[in-house]
């Protein structure tokens, strides 16, 4: 992300302001969805070049005797044309082809098994696997250390790209299609480390698949993935000391949800358009340690969701920094949840900004220097913060917070009519869930996302 634009809050300093800030903003989620590259194009990720040195092997060839008949080190080039699965990789050799040299599947089973350390599969276009989800059919299935899996295209398996118990993976630009159609639960995941460490998932297209999983995985790296129309853009658990940057998480239910996981860093990241009624950019339950900072999250049900966060007595998560824009809630706590900071964030043209269920509040929060589209102070002393804390104050949102069944009359006369006299009538105001004492109130940056 850059900096590159002014926010501003609302204050008697700032008039006009708020509105370049809103129009930037909607530039961001202009740029989101409309100049996006193609996903489904194999040009949106080239397979890496031939290799000078490798032993050429013709199309219709029998692929895992080819395999049994090279050495270690051995570069394997496909010519254009089809290929049949299943193939074990049982030595320390490279698969090359450029996207037209198709390893297919019979129907049955995982097409393409690596089980030697330091293996290679490159360029070539997987399609198809086995039915069977209990048996995790797969196009590509990695139980071996120091593999690579680069520019390959999945199509019509059932799982994609499956690594488990596998150490120093790199899985680079590949690009896993899944059905895109029907019930996401229906479908497999997209790319799914399972046991997985010290590895990096980079420049990855998951389109309409189930979910992205990361589970019991540890110190990894997901850096400028893009994945599209799926369940969960990126689902965490029991996997701790990972770092998720620069990736895109576009039209999916749920962009990130970290479950059970400490030590994670999540930084540069769009997470858009999740929506419905389980919509969540992010979603946090029971996970701690987290750094949270200059992510996009615009026009999610909810920005950010979070159930008893953190778990831990000494575990502490940090907000900052980043832009929460469009959201029906920008931010969700489950409860009165402790031992968080906001700062720095931005919070522009959300319904709420913040609820709380049943009927709780976030007066433990660390709340400072954030700027609230609704922010009514002043700032005298032109400092670039408010004067007077920023307190939220909604009856509305309490109400809705403790009847969900109120969310039925959103957008209606009735509930504006409600925080109307709220704030006419002290005899019915409601409590207190959030307070900043330093909200900012001047020209602050913001960071202008380049989603092209």
């Amino acid at each position: 992300m850059s900096r590159s634009a002014a926010r501003v809050g609302r204050g008697l300093n700032a008039p006009g302001r708020a509105c370049v800030c809103v129009l930037g903003l909607i530039i961001v989620a202009a740029c989101a969805s409309e100049s996006a590259p193609p996903l489904t194009t194999e040009a949106a990720l080239a397979p890496p070049p031939r290799p000078g040195d490798c032993v050429t092997i013709t199309a219709g060839a029998d692929l895992q005797a080819a395999v049994d008949g090279a050495d270690d080190g051995t570069v394997l080039c496909l010519a254009p044309g089809s290929y049949y699965g299943p193939v074990t990789i049982t030595k320390s050799v490279e698969i090359w082809g450029p996207r037209d040299a198709v390893i297919r599947s019979l129907g049955e089973g995982t097409t393409i098994e690596i089980e030697a350390d330091g293996s290679a599969l490159t360029g070539v276009t997987v399609d198809g696997s086995g039915g069977r989800f209990d048996t995790l059919d797969a196009a590509v299935h990695v139980v071996a250390d120091d593999v690579r899996v680069e520019g390959v295209r999945v199509q019509n398996a059932v799982f994609g790209l499956l690594i488990e118990k596998a150490n120093r993976a790199t899985i680079f630009n590949n690009i896993v299609q899944g059905p895109d159609e029907g019930p996401l639960g229906l479908r497999g995941d997209g790319i799914r480390l399972w046991e997985t460490r010290d590895s990096e998932v980079r420049g990855n297209q998951v389109i309409g698949c189930r979910d992205m999983v990361i589970w019991y995985s540890g110190n990894n790296r997901l850096v400028g993935n893009t994945v599209v129309r799926s369940r969960y853009g990126t689902h965490f658990m029991y996997s701790h000391d990972n770092q998720v940057e620069g990736n895109r998480y576009l039209d999916n239910v749920v962009g990130i949800f970290i479950m059970y996981s400490r030590n994670l860093t999540l930084r540069d990241n769009l997470l858009a358009r999740s929506s419905g009624p389980g919509g969540m950019g992010l979603g946090i339950k029971e996970s701690g340690n987290l750094t949270v900072s200059d992510n996009a999250f615009i026009a999610n049900t909810k920005g950010v969701y979070m159930d008893t966060a953190p778990l831990e007595p000494d575990d502490f998560n940090t907000f900052e920094d980043n832009a929460f824009f469009h959201s029906e809630v920008a931010i969700l706590m489950h409860s009165s949840e402790k031992r968080n900071a906001f700062l720095g964030n931005q919070f522009v043209s959300n319904h709420s900004q913040l609820q709380v269920e049943g009927g709780g509040n976030a007066l433990a929060v660390d709340w400072n220097g954030n700027s609230f589209d609704d922010y009514a102070g002043y700032d005298m002393d032109r400092d670039g913060f408010g004067d007077i804390p920023y307190e939220l104050r909604r009856l509305s949102s309490q109400l809705e917070s403790t009847y969900p069944q109120l969310q039925f009359f959103r957008g209606a006369i009735t509930l504006a009519l409600l925080d109307a006299i709220s704030s006419l009538f002290p005899m019915v105001e409601p409590e207190t869930t959030l307070i900043d004492p330093r909200p900012r109130t001047g020209a602050v940056e913001w960071k202008a996302l380049d989603a092209r």
